[in-house]
């Protein structure tokens, strides 16, 4: 064999050796298992209960008549009377919340027949609970025929307030949770790797229905008794995910 050919094969050899080389050390580079960073995660909560102080009140004007434009007259009338009694009364966040025109139909002998028209108009509003029995009754007098309900809530700056708090209880929470398993398990917490807020929520109690008023010449003073507001939960949760 000549001195070229020997060369290229000692060269292509000596090449090979280092390239199984480098291959042999990524390989086991690739085995060295690198260090776990060992967590738990834990969910708090933490809840407020604070006065509701507010009442959601949902009344409404409702009149029937042979002709549509006999009952928007009459329930315009009234709708006028109610709404400027409220706003006499300095109530909060007045608002129309709807206005229907229906067909009011008989049924005899399965046969349908026209017999005149309803309309509806409906206004919400909040007052302060304890001012909410008069008001109603007073607006029975003006001319409301339905009170469809009303939910209790409590005031904007209070609920703020309490949201912080309960974030604050549920921080501490999760806190302790992490601190009890950790303990058993006779390991340390070390810092807090990741932060999850779940949320602060102030859900409002579902509105209590009432009785339609009747409309009659005597009005008796229905709702002049104490109306009790009771009391609305805060709620909050945190996910804490803790290094050990």
């Amino acid at each position: 064999m000549s001195w070229p050919k020997r060369r290229l094969i000692v060269l292509g050899v000596g090449l090979l050796s280092v390239f199984l080389g480098g291959a042999v050390v990524a390989q086991e580079q690739r085995q060295i298992p690198t260090q776990l960073i060992r967590t738990v995660t834990v969910t708090g909560r933490g809840v407020e209960s604070i006065p509701a102080t507010i009442a959601q009140v949902s009344l409404g004007v409702e009149a029937q008549g042979k002709t549509a434009q006999e009952v928007q007259q009459e329930v315009a009338r009234r709708s006028s009377a109610v709404v400027e009694l409220l706003r006499s009364r300095n109530v909060e966040k007045l608002q129309t919340t709807g206005i229907r025109l229906n067909p009011n139909y008989s049924y005899e002998n399965n046969v349908q027949r026209l017999i005149g028209y309803i309309a509806v108009n409906t206004v919400s509003f909040r007052i302060d609970t304890q001012r909410v029995g008069n008001l109603l009754d007073e607006a029975v007098k003006a001319g409301a025929t339905r009170i469809d309900g009303i939910s209790f809530v409590a005031a904007d700056s209070a609920i703020a307030k309490a949201q912080e708090q309960a974030l604050q209880e549920a921080t501490l929470d999760a806190q302790r949770q992490a601190g009890a398993v950790l303990a058993t398990l006779n390991l340390k917490p070390q810092e807090v790797v990741n932060i999850q807020v779940n949320g602060a929520a102030a859900p409002p109690p579902p509105p209590i229905p009432l009785a339609a008023a009747p409309r009659t010449d005597k009005v008796e003073n229905r709702f002049s008794i104490p109306v009790i507001g009771g009391e609305q939960q805060v709620e909050a949760s945190v996910t804490l995910q803790i290094r050990y």
